[in-house]
């Protein structure tokens, strides 16, 4: 009888240690993902090409006013950001000098998700007269931006003029001058052709 319950015990040592080994091998492989993710060189990839077409939608902010990307205006400045704006204070500094310098520029502020905190967090950093409107996971995919604060400027015909992640205000204000700066629309693919007995057909990349 004590054989039989010495082996029991043994079995489940060994299933226990089991478990724990693999609850800490998937644990390192999440912890090696996110550091890579989160690497300098991958971050940089972060945001569209100047010249791409960003995504197209229509959101209403809090008050009910609809807003558009691609905007009516020339130009628009959409940042990516939600409460935690507050940990970047020369960020907020930089929008709200943008704000005052360029009255004509539509700013908006783009949630990930619903966020209570974000329009009272943006009223005590002085940023209130900016829009904020509510994404999604996969809206912010569809801009590929995946840390914040992001910045992207987009113009009236749905082309990025310039995207980057921002920590401080001098980055807004780069930004923005990069935003002038005429882009080139990126050439269409080649025109793939070949015969197929005795006719070409013309198939485009």
């Amino acid at each position: 009888m004590r054989g039989l319950v010495g082996i029991m015990i043994w079995a489940i040592a060994f299933v226990v240690v089991a478990v724990v080994m693999c609850a800490a091998c998937v644990l390192a492989l999440f912890g090696i993902t996110v550091v890579q993710m989160s690497r300098a060189e991958v971050i940089e990839r972060d945001g569209l090409i100047p010249g791409t077409r960003a995504p197209a939608w229509s959101l209403a902010d809090s008050s009910g006013d609809v807003h558009r990307s691609p905007p009516n205006k020339p130009l628009h400045l959409v940042v990516f950001t939600d409460h935690s704006l507050s940990s970047f204070p020369s960020v907020a500094d930089g929008l709200r000098d943008l704000a005052e310098k360029e009255p004509e520029l539509e700013i908006v502020v783009l949630l990930r998700g619903p966020n209570d905190l974000a329009e009272p967090v943006l009223r005590l950093l002085g940023l209130s007269e900016i829009p904020v409107l509510t994404g999604s996971p996969g809206l912010y995919g569809r801009y590929n931006v995946r840390v914040t604060p992001f910045a992207m400027f987009v113009d009236s015909d749905g082309r990025v003029r310039g995207s980057s992640l921002v920590n401080h205000d001098w980055q807004i204000a780069k930004l923005r001058r990069i935003a002038g700066i005429p882009v080139p629309i990126p050439e269409a693919r080649p025109a793939i052709r070949f015969w197929r007995r005795g006719s070409r057909v013309q198939v485009t990349g």
